[in-house]
């Protein structure tokens, strides 16, 4: 009985079992999962020397490798064409290039990649030429900047111990977790450029965490992890220290801070650095706070609190802009970007005004003397566009588009959205995205889809939002509401704000959710009978207790590597010991509340109340997850499972750590969620056959009964006549006839036309002046213009003809077996004695794609008259796959193509 109901999906071996639904796949207009997975965007940009160029990277899909690689990208800001900045594709292949950095004279780029196992530098001229191994590194490269022009700094590790090769040799595969007996360290190294000699800088025994270097490659600031054990319970906070390069004097600096230090900056002038920092009520644990920015003074040896006159705090990060910093300020559902110019130890603060872009600018560099700025913009309704502008102090100006990406995805629609608010937990103001439905009227109530973020110490802003793991653009455009929440405990919204869920994890976010929905509601905007609830991480936590406590309230949910057990999550956890302790007020064996334990996990975990679900529930987890352990997937399901009150289903996905990092399994996990969706919220059962094969023969029968008849005969009636149906290739473009023009339709234009009885839908073999006058005739008979294709429309013809030709109606299908050059012409002697014609009704082989266009007897049955000549094969024509030029046919006949 369970079985019937209950589903474990092992992902690599079982089958999808109900597909995206179909109405979305045939609006071209409309968001698929695959322009989701695939949108472009650009990173990683810097600025060479002389701020003329920006080397930048961007991914691509490598579908035989299963994942996305980055291509190194040139785009010179002095140089134009076509009205765009010149852009050079720089690296190419199926490895990823990273970490590029210019050379001091901006001459030639130095990067490192995957190909090669990691181990090489690379070094490309900007002047051309294909890029150059510098240095194999027998351990390994990471981290690099450059010193001076002739010295590279990077990390890596010592290389094996004899400890590390006798334990490789042992025949087994037992892997050592932790070993603080043999904890190898990383450190520091310098590669001279010019005399390819190696040499190590620090003499750290424990690991590098980071390091940078000062402009004029004097000082050298680096931090070292102190415990094996930091990434779990966060005590001991790594050490900094500052080398002076030229003395080699090293000191430990920046004691006095509770909180680890990150992303130092030095200045223009590199007389001190800024650097980040947490700030929170509990630093015993590294608990969510609010960032803070401080300045080192290397003179002073003091470090000063940056004043940001701002309580929320630093939101997307900042950059060093000279001896000024760009600060980009938490400011709820937005960021704020501000300019900080600095007086002596004070600074000022000065507004940055980007016009109508405002609160939805993010920084992604600045050129070394400050003077030209890259930023991108978007909402939540608009794809990122990215400009370059100049920059002077906090002034911006000369605004010029940088790239322009996705382009095919313009003509998409795009969801209408808004910043909501609404009074939550303890009476403060919760924010969130709103995103309403493609076809919203107002007045008119509809579904609603919670998108809650993980975290919880994250935030949703009003910038664009499309992933596997959450995509609006796509559910909107099933009619529905889509909300996400900034819950307490989300970050950007002040220290009180993320504060409020320690000790009291769940009840603030749940009060702020179901106010929201209830906002929502009143407000006659959503329908309380139709929603559902989806997240990743801390998302998928909050989904599910929402399901616990509010049993009725949803019809779907579609957790992601969630936690439902938090006393094994302590354990299993990367960070459990100090993200348990900080949300749930100490260890599980602590005492707490008169008992021998705390109780906190227990009554914080769903598990133990698991039986009060009823809202059907697909889960999906990485086998690999370490932030959320993957077991808690398994508990989760066989909770539902075993107390059976609701449909569950779980996917899980190999080798995959927290976030999903396959092609196939981001893609696999979107349609799977579209589908459960579809099913219990939207009550649309499942369509697809589990035994019917998408590409079977039937399948073809199912295509071909989309074809248009007339009593039978292939075609459309137009004024009484039978004319060929069209199908469009793509918005905007030509249609092709799905069939060859067929005998019927040709005896409509041409009455003396004759042809054998019963073969109707046979394709007609007609003469080159006939095929012309024909469309003639129909574009007169009809107002609209019909013709013969093109010579470049039927050079891509043939090119797809030769590429479909297998298994359509052509001379190497009769033969049987794989036909070569040498047996052709001997095989059509044997075919020319036959009384039998090999042509066959149209439509019957298999069908093929052209754009977006379904048509038939592309490869094969009669070659295809073109405006300047011919193209395709008839079934008495070779197929050459050597040699794909069009064929001198005997039998031809014509498609039209209508404008």
């Amino acid at each position: 009985m369970l079985k019937n109901i209950f589903e474990l999906l092992i992902i690599s071996i079982l089958s999808l079992s109900q597909v995206f639904s179909q109405e979305d796949n045939k609006d071209p207009k409309a968001w698929t999962p695959e322009d989701i997975v695939y949108t472009e965007s650009m990173r990683s940009p810097v600025f060479s020397p002389d701020g003329t160029m920006v080397v930048w990277s961007k991914s691509k899909a490598v579908k035989k490798k299963d994942r996305f690689v980055a291509d190194l990208y040139l785009t010179r800001l002095s140089l134009k064409e076509d009205d765009s900045f010149l852009t050079t594709q720089l690296t190419y292949g199926d490895d990823s290039d990273y970490s590029p950095i210019f050379s001091k004279d901006g001459k030639s780029l130095y990067f490192l990649s995957s190909r090669d196992k990691g181990k090489k530098l690379w070094k490309l001229s900007l002047y051309g030429g294909e890029a150059e191994e510098i240095h194999e590194f027998d351990n390994g490269i990471s981290s690099i900047q450059l010193k001076d022009e002739n010295t590279l700094f990077f990390t890596a590790k010592n290389g094996k111990t004899l400890y590390d090769l006798e334990a490789e040799e042992k025949e087994d595969d037992v892997q050592i977790i932790e070993d603080s007996l043999h904890w190898q360290p990383s450190h520091i190294y310098a590669f001279d450029l010019k005399e390819d000699q190696i040499t190590r800088i620090t003499d750290n025994e424990k690991p590098i965490r980071s390091y940078q270097l000062s402009h004029d490659g004097n000082w050298l600031y680096y931090t070292i992890t102190r415990s094996l054990s930091y990434g779990a319970d966060a005590q001991k906070d790594p050490y900094s220290y500052l080398v002076n390069l030229k003395t080699d004097a090293k000191k430990q600096v920046l004691q006095d801070f509770e909180f680890p230090i990150y992303d130092v900056q030095f200045t223009a002038d590199d007389s001190g650095f800024y650097f980040g920092t947490g700030f929170s009520s509990d630093p015993e644990w590294n608990g969510a706070g609010i960032t803070e920015l401080y300045y080192y003074d290397l003179a002073s040896a003091k470090a000063t609190k940056v004043d940001l006159d701002w309580e929320l705090g630093v939101g997307g990060g900042y950059t060093v802009a000279g001896n000024d910093v760009i600060v980009s300020l938490a400011n709820k559902a937005t960021m704020k970007l501000a300019y900080y110019t600095k007086k002596g130890t004070s600074w000022s603060r000065s507004e940055m005004d980007y016009d109508d872009k405002n609160e939805h600018v993010s920084l992604n560099a600045i050129a070394n003397d400050a003077s030209k700025i890259m930023y991108s913009y978007s909402t939540a309704s608009k794809l990122p566009q990215y400009f370059v502008a100049d920059l002077k102090k906090a002034k911006v100006s000369n605004e010029e588009t940088f790239i322009t990406l996705n382009k095919k995805l313009e003509k998409k629609y795009m969801p209408k959205s808004e910043i909501m608010t609404w009074t939550g937990y303890n009476g403060d103001e919760v924010t969130g995205i709103l995103y309403y439905p493609n076809d919203y009227q107002e007045g008119k109530k509809y579904p609603l889809m919670l998108n809650i973020h993980g975290g919880p110490s994250s935030q949703d802003t009003d910038e664009w939002s499309g992933s596997w793991a959450y995509y609006p653009s796509i559910l909107t455009q099933k009619n529905m509401f889509v909300l996400m929440p900034n819950y307490h405990g989300s970050t950007n919204h002040g220290l009180e704000y993320t504060e409020a869920i320690k000790g009291n994890y769940y009840e603030p976010e749940l009060e702020d959710i179901t106010k929201g929905i209830d906002k929502l509601v009143s407000e006659g905007k959503v329908d309380r009978d139709q929603m559902g609830t989806m997240g990743w991480s801390n998302g998928a936590i909050i989904t599910t207790m929402l399901t616990v406590k509010y049993p009725d309230m949803f019809k779907v949910a579609a957790p992601g590597a969630g936690d439902v057990n938090w006393t094994s999550d302590f354990g299993t956890c990367q960070f459990g010991v100090s993200f348990d302790q900080s949300y749930f007020g100490g260890a599980p064996w602590d005492d707490t509340n008169g008992k021998t334990y705390n109780e906190n996990y227990l009554i914080k975990s769903p598990l133990f109340e698991i039986e009060k679900i009823k809202t059907p529930t697909i889960i999906f987890h990485g086998s690999e997850d370490r932030a959320v352990p993957r077991d808690q997937g398994w508990e989760y399901y066989r909770g539902l499972q075993q107390v059976g009150k609701t449909p569950v289903k779980f996917l899980w996905f190999p080798g995959q750590p927290h976030g999903l990092g396959k092609i196939t399994h981001q893609l696999r996990k979107m349609k799977e969620e579209i589908a459960w969706i579809d099913t219990y919220l939207f009550d649309k059962k499942p369509t697809d056959n589990e035994a019917f094969k998408e590409d079977s023969p039937l399948a073809e029968i199912f295509k071909l009964e989309e074809a248009q008849q007339v009593n039978g005969l292939y075609g459309v009636s137009n004024k009484g006549m039978l004319i060929p149906e069209t199908v469009s290739v793509k918005e905007d473009s030509i249609s092709l006839g799905r069939f060859e023009v067929t005998n019927a339709q040709f005896k409509a234009f041409k009455n003396t036309f004759s042809f054998e009885s019963g073969k109707d839908n046979y394709p007609a073999v007609v003469s080159k002046t006939d095929a012309e006058n024909y469309v003639t005739w129909l574009s007169q008979q009809t107002g609209t213009t019909y013709r013969l294709p093109n010579a470049k429309e039927a050079e891509k013809l043939q090119q797809k003809a030769a590429k479909r030709s297998k298994g359509q109606n052509n001379l190497n299908t009769w033969a049987g077996y794989d036909l070569t050059a040498d047996d052709a012409d001997l095989l059509l002697q044997k075919v020319n004695s036959l009384n039998y014609s090999l042509l066959k009704p149209v439509g019957s082989n298999k069908s093929v794609k052209v754009g977006e266009a379904t048509i038939y007897d592309l490869g094969g049955n009669v070659a295809e008259y073109s405006a300047t000549g011919t193209y395709d094969y008839s079934a008495y024509d070779f197929a050459d796959p050597y040699d794909q030029k069009p064929v001198k046919s005997e039998h031809v006949g014509f498609r039209v193509v209508k404008k």
